[in-house]
């Protein structure tokens, strides 16, 4: 079974990747999507969604960092692919899953699930692109507004010469609302040659178990679950409901975090406090230290409290 960190907008940055490798068994990562438009990008952007480039495409912990585009230009894609590649990236994916209204209404991530044909197209751009043993994989969602064009889709990304295809079970319309509707995802799966990545609401153990019976997958990729309990690849893997790691454990893992090279304090401030937020609901102890930190402004206040915790 393999287990993957999923790419996640102003959350999956280079620190929490970082710190969730560091405790999590995971095959690999994703960085945060590049939004690729008209142009062929600079080293500097590359360095600084992935840093990893510059550690052979691997975090401290060894795991592999893929690095992923989001566009509609298929020249530019398989422009921009081609030098990531050769500044390191290990592997190539492609965004049809993004549900933000600033990225859908320029015609990027999900809204192109109801262009199934300029799908195969990207898909195909980028895999032309670069050398045959360079993975290039895409992420979708089951549809935009519907489900019309679910296996439409499957089906050019994989006749389009996509490695693996990673299915979060939701529509666009679904936004991240509960339930996931990973019983969805089985006729995919059945219906693909190419391996089929589960993911979407695997919050434990129980539902990691469900969601492989559901979607007929033997692979998942989480998102939220890993952020909020940062041992749940252990857990899965171990096939235990509870957390593995003490509460101490979770308080070096915050120094490691805090102790990262971020762009301005009060950003490092921002995240943070984002993580411990989540955090809340899986940790007794971090709803208290987080009742201690909420109004805190500066760094060595926050540190001085986890400190204490």
């Amino acid at each position: 079974m393999k287990l993957v960190l999923a790419p996640m907008e102003g959350l999956t940055d280079p620190i929490m990747r970082d710190v969730l490798t560091h405790v999590g068994s995971f095959d690999w990562c994703v960085t945060e999507f590049i939004r690729i438009t008209d142009s062929v990008l600079p080293d500097h952007i590359y360095y600084n969604f992935c840093p990893e480039l510059q550690t052979d495409g691997k975090t401290a912990a060894g795991t592999p960092v893929h690095v992923q585009f989001l566009g509609n230009n298929p020249d530019m894609l398989a422009a921009n692919a081609a030098k990531v590649v050769e500044l390191g990236a290990p592997a190539i994916d492609l965004n049809f899953g993004c549900p933000a209204k600033t990225v859908n209404r320029h015609r990027g991530g999900s809204v192109l699930l109801d262009e199934p044909e300029t799908v195969h197209l990207l898909v195909k751009a980028v895999r032309d692109a670069v050398p045959s043993h360079i993975p290039v994989s895409a992420k979708m969602r089951l549809g935009y507004l519907d489900e019309n064009h679910t296996m439409e889709n499957a089906h050019a990304i994989e006749d389009a010469g996509a490695s693996w295809l990673t299915v979060h079970a939701r529509t666009k319309a679904d936004g991240y609302t509960p339930p996931a509707y990973w019983e969805k995802i089985q006729p995919i799966t059945e219906a693909l040659k190419i391996n089929v990545i589960a993911n979407g609401e695997i919050w434990n153990n129980t539902d990691a178990k469900a969601c492989l019976t559901q979607s007929n997958c033997t692979d998942l990729m989480i998102g939220r679950g890993a952020v909020t309990t940062p041992d749940l690849t252990q857990c899965i893997r171990q096939n235990v409901d509870h957390a593995l790691l003490s509460w101490q454990d979770l308080v070096e893992l915050q120094h490691r975090f805090l102790s990262g090279q971020f762009k301005t304090e009060i950003g490092m401030i921002g995240r943070y406090k984002q993580w411990l937020g989540m955090m809340t609901k899986a940790y007794p102890e971090a709803q208290e230290l987080w009742g201690q930190v909420k109004r805190l402004k500066q760094l060595e206040q926050i540190i001085a409290a986890l400190q204490t915790a």
